[in-house]
Parts: structure tokens; C-alpha cells; sequence
């Protein structure tokens, strides 16, 4: 299958407090297709959320590219780029971020309203969603009164809603217990499946990880594959 995502010579160097150059990534190369999984692991430290950042267009590499859908990142106005990361790019985090005014419903219907969508059709679309990750029910709540997992199910659910090509989750169970995680895992792995979507997640967790399709470590600022996570740093 023809890439989604390309990532080519990615280097990202910042200057140390004493005014030294410190390389965090040293040259990534990165290829993602529609409907894979890949997992990132590595140490603390290693580069993994930067990584995410640049594959996001949340920030600007030192060197190298990246490609979404065959277009350059490096080619295009900061005002095309807010684009690509409210239509064409969904994010989740560790911590949901859920607007705490508003509920779960409104949360997920809002990247299609700002993206211009009928109000009409992002709550259907809300709706759709909400219910596809198990919160028929909760759809009225305001973040407050949902679970950690069902707030971060939330997030999976916003961060669906505009149909992107692809979606990047920095440590996604990282702050749920055991079985709001698996079910969470539970759902990422239905995500590229189900939905076609190029997924590429961050994690520490080895259950996570062994739900990908390939296993990558962040190593001295490069990607390397590991064959399986009992290999996991």
C-alpha cells in the first residue's frame, strides 16, 4: 500500500541552557500506510513526543521532511498547516483536554464546526462516534462527570470526528488504571481497521504496543524495529 505518511531525514536540534546544540533526533525515516498501527517506544527522554510534534505539524523540523497525503509539510502557509491539523490530522494525549464546559457531545461536534461543517451534520457525526467507542449514554455529560476512560474515549472520539488521514496518541493509557487502559487499547486497535486511519502512538505500555502491526524504538535519534515488545526498552 502507497504511504500516507512519509517522514524523511527528520532532525530536530535544540541549544542546551549552556548555548551547545543538542540533537534530539538525528535523521528519521518513517513510512505509514492507511490502515496500519505502528507503535513508537523508547526511553525517557529519547525524542518520542517531539517526533509526534513534527509528524503533526505542531512544530518545524531542523531538517528533513515530512508528507502527508504526498504534500510536503515544508511547502505550504502556516494557514494551510492549521488545516492540516484540524482536518487531516487527529491528536490524543495522555491528558484528554476536553473543554470542561461543554459535554462530550459538544467536545467531539467541535473540530467540525470550527472546519466550517452544518451543525446538523457534526452532531450526527458526533453521535456516531460516541456511540462507536461506548458513550451512547454519556453523550450529555460534561467532562466532570465522566470516568478517566471515558473522558479519554472522548478524545479518541474528537479526535475522529473530521475524518483524518491520520491520528498520533502520545501516551495515550498512561494515566488510566488497568482496565480503562485495555479497553482504550481495545479501541486503538479497532481505529486502523475500522476507520482506514494511519495510526502511529507513543507508549510505554507493552500490551499497547503489541496490538501494532510493527513495533518501532527511538534510539539515538533514530528509528529502529524491534521484533516484538518483549524486546521494549
Amino acid at each position: 500500500m502507497s504511504a500516507i505518511l512519509e517522514a524523511s531525514g527528520l532532525r530536530k536540534i535544540y541549544q542546551g541552557g549552556d548555548g551547545a546544540p543538542i540533537e534530539v533526533l538525528a535523521g528519521v525515516d518513517l513510512e505509514v500506510s492507511r490502515g496500519e498501527f505502528v507503535a513508537i517506544v523508547g526511553s525517557s527522554g529519547s525524542g518520542k513526543s517531539t517526533l509526534l510534534h513534527l509528524l503533526g505539524a505542531l512544530d518545524a523540523p531542523s531538517g528533513g521532511t515530512v508528507r502527508l497525503d504526498g504534500r510536503s509539510y515544508g511547502e505550504q502557509s502556516p494557514a494551510e498547516l492549521a488545516a492540516i491539523r484540524n482536518r487531516k490530522v487527529g491528536f490524543v494525549f495522555q491528558f484528554h483536554h476536553l473543554l470542561r464546559e461543554f459535554t462530550a457531545l459538544e467536545n467531539v461536534m467541535m473540530p467540525l464546526l470550527i472546519a466550517g461543517e452544518d451543525e446538523t451534520r457534526a452532531r450526527s457525526r458526533a453521535e456516531e462516534l460516541l456511540d462507536g467507542v461506548g458513550l451512547a449514554g454519556r453523550m450529555a455529560h460534561r467532562p466532570a462527570a465522566l470516568s478517566g476512560g471515558e473522558q479519554q474515549r472522548a478524545a479518541v472520539a474528537r479526535a475522529l470526528a473530521p475524518d483524518p488521514l491520520l491520528v498520533l496518541a502520545d501516551e495515550p493509557s498512561g494515566n488510566l488504571d488497568y482496565a480503562n487502559s485495555e479497553r482504550l487499547h481495545d479501541l486503538f486497535a479497532r481505529l486502523s481497521r475500522e476507520f482506514e486511519t494511519a495510526l502511529v502512538v507513543v507508549t510505554h505500555n507493552r500490551h499497547l504496543a503489541g496490538r501494532a502491526d510493527r513495533v518501532l524504538s527511538l534510539e539515538g535519534g533514530r528509528l529502529v524495529p524491534l521484533s516484538g515488545v518483549e524486546s521494549m526498552p
